[in-house]
C-alpha cells in the first residue's frame, strides 16, 4: 500500500513537507514519532500516532517510536499555557517501561528489516554536556528562527522559561541523531508538532548537509466541541487499571454518528470499501449504531483482548436483560466491572451488621436508603409489582440479608424499567 494515499483517504494528513511522498515511494524508509512519557500509560489521544506508525510499517517502512526520557525531563511547550512539572529519573523509567509495553501491542518488533524499534533520547543526551550542545547544535539555529515558532509566539505575553524555549532544539537534535545513526528520513506527529519537526529538518540540512521530511496529522476534535479522549473522570487510558475495558468500550460506543465515521477511519484498519458498506448499513438503521459498535469492538480487542470485549459487551447489556439471564449476568460480572456499570447510580451505604439481621423491603426502599420518598411510596410500588432486587421481582414479604448481596456487598434496587439504586454494605 502507499502510505501517503492511505493517510489521505482516512483524513489523517494535516501538513506534509514537499518531496515526502516521492521519498517514501523510492522504497523502504525509516521514520519515527515521539511519545511523551508523562505517565506509565498512553491514553487514546496517543492512538492516532500509534496508528500512523502501524500504517507506516504496513506500507513496508521501518517505524521507530521515540520515548522521550530526556525531553520528558524538560517538557514540550506546544499547546501548553503554562510550564509543567518536571519528572525525576525513577518516575521516567517506570513510565518508559509502561509505554513501551503498550506500543508492543500494535507494532511488529520481529519482522526483519522493517521491525519496529523503541528508542529513548536519554541514551544520547545523558552524556551531552551543555557547552557541547550550544556549540555543536545551538549555533546552527538562529534566535529569529526559534522566535517565529507558534509554540513560542503564543507564550511571549505570559512568559516562557529558557528550558521550554530550547525544547525545539532538543527535539530537533533527536531528529538529527535518528537521521544520522538510524537512517530516519521522516518524522511524523500531530499538527501541533510541526514547528519542532521542521526545526529538526533544518538542523539536518545545516549541520548534516542532509535532507529529511515531515508529515503531521490533524488534532482530533469532537463534533460537539468537547475534547477528544476526555470524560468527566479524566483521560481515557490504554491501561485497564486506569480505565477499565468496560469504560473504554463505553467511550467508543457512545460516540456520535459524525464522530464514529471519523473514528472508524482513524483507529481501525478496515478498508475504504468495508467502511463505506458499514456507513450505508448505519444509514438504513441508525438506532442500531452499527458504526459505533464496529469501532468499539475493533479498538477494545486491539488495546485489551477479546475476553475483555465480551465482558464489556455483557456488562453494557446487563440492564436490558430479564429473568434468569439477568440474574446470572449480574452474579458473573467481575466486581470491578460491576462497580463501573453502576458507578453513576444514586446509592446508599448500610452497615453490614444490620443487613445480617435482615431489613424489610419497605424500610429498605424508604427510610433506610431514600430510594423512594417514603414508606408509603414503597408500599404503593410493591402493590404495583414494580420493584426488583438484583433483577428479581419481589413482594412486601421480602427481607434483604447478606445472602442477597452480590459480591458479598451490593444490592441493586429497581423500580420499573429505568429507575435504579445501589445499596452497598459497609
Amino acid at each position: 500500500m502507499n502510505f501517503i494515499d492511505e493517510l489521505k483517504w482516512r483524513g489523517m494528513i494535516h501538513d506534509i513537507m514537499p518531496g515526502t511522498e516521492e521519498k517514501l515511494a523510492e522504497g523502504s524508509q525509516a521514520g519515527y514519532i515521539g511519545f511523551d512519557p508523562t505517565a506509565d500509560s498512553l491514553h487514546i489521544g496517543s492512538l492516532v500516532q500509534i496508528m500512523i506508525l502501524v500504517h507506516f510499517q504496513r506500507a513496508g517502512h521501518k517505524p521507530f517510536a521515540l520515548v522521550g526520557g530526556a525531553t520528558g525531563m524538560v517538557g514540550d511547550p506546544s499547546g501548553k499555557s503554562q510550564e509543567r512539572n518536571l519528572l525525576d529519573i525513577e518516575t521516567l523509567n517506570k513510565n518508559l517501561a509502561g509505554v513501551k509495553k503498550q506500543l508492543e501491542q500494535f507494532l511488529d518488533f520481529d519482522c526483519g528489516d522493517t521491525s519496529a524499534e523503541v528508542v529513548n533520547n536519554y541514551d544520547w543526551f545523558k552524556d551531552f554536556n551543555f557547552l557541547n550542545f550550544i556549540r555543536d547544535v545551538g549555533k546552527h539555529i538562529s534566535i529569529n528562527y526559534m522566535l517565529a515558532k507558534d509554540s513560542v509566539k503564543s507564550r511571549l505575553d505570559t512568559g516562557m522559561s529558557f528550558t521550554e524555549f530550547t525544547y525545539q532544539l532538543v527535539q530537533g537534535y533527536d531528529f538529527y541523531w535518528l537521521w544520522k545513526y538510524k537512517g530516519c528520513v521522516v518524522q511524523l506527529g500531530g499538527s501541533d508538532q510541526w514547528g519542532n519537526i521542521v526545526t529538526g529538518t533544518e538542523l539536518i540540512r545545516r549541520k548534516g548537509q542532509g535532507e529529511a521530511f515531515a508529515v503531521t496529522t490533524p488534532l482530533i476534535k469532537k463534533a460537539d466541541g468537547t475534547k477528544f479522549g476526555k470524560t468527566e473522570g479524566g483521560n481515557v487510558w490504554l491501561d485497564k487499571n486506569r480505565t477499565s475495558p468496560y469504560k473504554f468500550y463505553q467511550y467508543w460506543i457512545n460516540a456520535s454518528d459524525e464522530d464514529a465515521s471519523n473514528y472508524i477511519r482513524i483507529f481501525t484498519l478496515k478498508t475504504k470499501a468495508d467502511i463505506e458498506a458499514l456507513e450505508a448499513e448505519h444509514k438504513e438503521a441508525p438506532h442500531l449504531r452499527v458504526i459505533q459498535k464496529a469501532v468499539a469492538e475493533d479498538i477494545t480487542v486491539r488495546v485489551h483482548s477479546m475476553e475483555d470485549l465480551n465482558a464489556a459487551i455483557d456488562a453494557s447489556e446487563i440492564l436490558f436483560k430479564k429473568g434468569d439471564e439477568a440474574i446470572e449476568g449480574l452474579k458473573n460480572l467481575p466486581e470491578n466491572i460491576f462497580t463501573d456499570v453502576f458507578e453513576g447510580l444514586p446509592q446508599a451505604e448500610i452497615p453490614m451488621n444490620e443487613i445480617k439481621i435482615g431489613i424489610g423491603i419497605i424500610d429498605l426502599l424508604g427510610s433506610k436508603t431514600g430510594f423512594l420518598n417514603s414508606n408509603g411510596d414503597a408500599r404503593r410500588a410493591l402493590k404495583e409489582n414494580s420493584i426488583s432486587i438484583n433483577k428479581i421481582k419481589i413482594n412486601d414479604s421480602y427481607i434483604l440479608n447478606s445472602e442477597s448481596l452480590i459480591h458479598g456487598k451490593y444490592a441493586l434496587l429497581q423500580r420499573g424499567k429505568k429507575n435504579y439504586f445501589l445499596v452497598k454494605a459497609v
